[in-house]
């Protein structure tokens, strides 16, 4: 019988109520993957899962069938094709767009107001602001912006967190300008009226991806007279909520 390890391995310690321990030890295998990870030798999956290597060595050996590892010239393990083909049918199943249009109909069905999801869109050397997503407001008067429009870059509530949280590089340098986002990034929002016009009022915050960069800002629209800052914290569980799902 095999020895029992002194330390428990990282599949004991996160085993799942009622399954296999064979089938959690083979995925502690693939979990020991980090960012920047080209390949594992058999040293550091030992060290990794807390398994020994006898052990890591045959469930190696059923990960490679299965082609979800893949042994390399040098002796080392990467990841394998099926981790590939898996990852296309996920994003397939999962497109951004029913992601995030059931998080702004929410949004504008609790507020009242329009919910759009902003992105940077690269434009020659510079970038522009692409409304990607819109609920409209059911209220008559409201702004007329449409999915696909492109808005300015530098006003508006949305524009200018995606300014606050983008590369820092591409900040304004002006001392008013610099305390403005840093404002904006230390409170994680931005609410301002009559910024992109004197009519409107804008509610904005960012929408990151799982490796923490920026991916958008999920912004509330709505005339200056009806600004409401009861409206801020939905919008940003909305953007938290899409920031845990991207």
């Amino acid at each position: 019988m095999p020895r029992k390890a002194q330390t428990e391995s990282v599949s004991d310690l996160n085993a799942a109520p009622g399954g296999a321990a064979a089938v959690d030890r083979a995925l502690s295998l693939l979990s020991a993957f980090r960012p920047g990870d080209e390949a594992l030798s058999l040293a550091q999956f030992a060290e990794r899962t807390q398994l020994y290597k006898s052990t890591v060595l045959r469930l190696l050996a059923s990960l490679e069938h299965a082609r979800l590892i893949r042994r390399q010239d040098d002796g080392r393990y990467a990841l394998g094709t099926e981790i590939a083909r898996l990852h296309g049918l996920y994003a397939a199943s999962l497109s951004l767009e029913r992601i995030v249009l059931p998080v702004l109909r929410a949004l504008a069905a609790t507020t009242g107001e329009s919910a759009a999801y902003h992105v940077r869109q690269a434009q020659g050397d510079s970038w522009v602001r692409l409304c990607q997503f819109r609920v409209d407001s059911s209220h008559e008067v409201r702004d007329h912006v449409r999915a696909g429009d492109l808005l300015p870059n530098d006003r508006g509530a949305g524009a200018r967190v995606l300014i606050a949280f983008g590369p820092e590089a591409e900040r304004p340098r002006g001392a008013n300008e610099r305390k403005l986002y840093d404002a904006i990034r230390a409170q994680g929002y931005c609410a301002l009226v009559g910024d992109r016009t004197a009519e409107l009022a804008g509610i904005s915050a960012p929408v990151f991806h799982a490796d923490g960069r920026l991916a958008a800002a999920v912004t509330l629209t709505m005339p200056a007279h009806r600004y409401d800052a009861r409206h801020i914290e939905p919008v940003r569980a909305a953007a938290r909520e899409l920031s845990g799902t991207l």
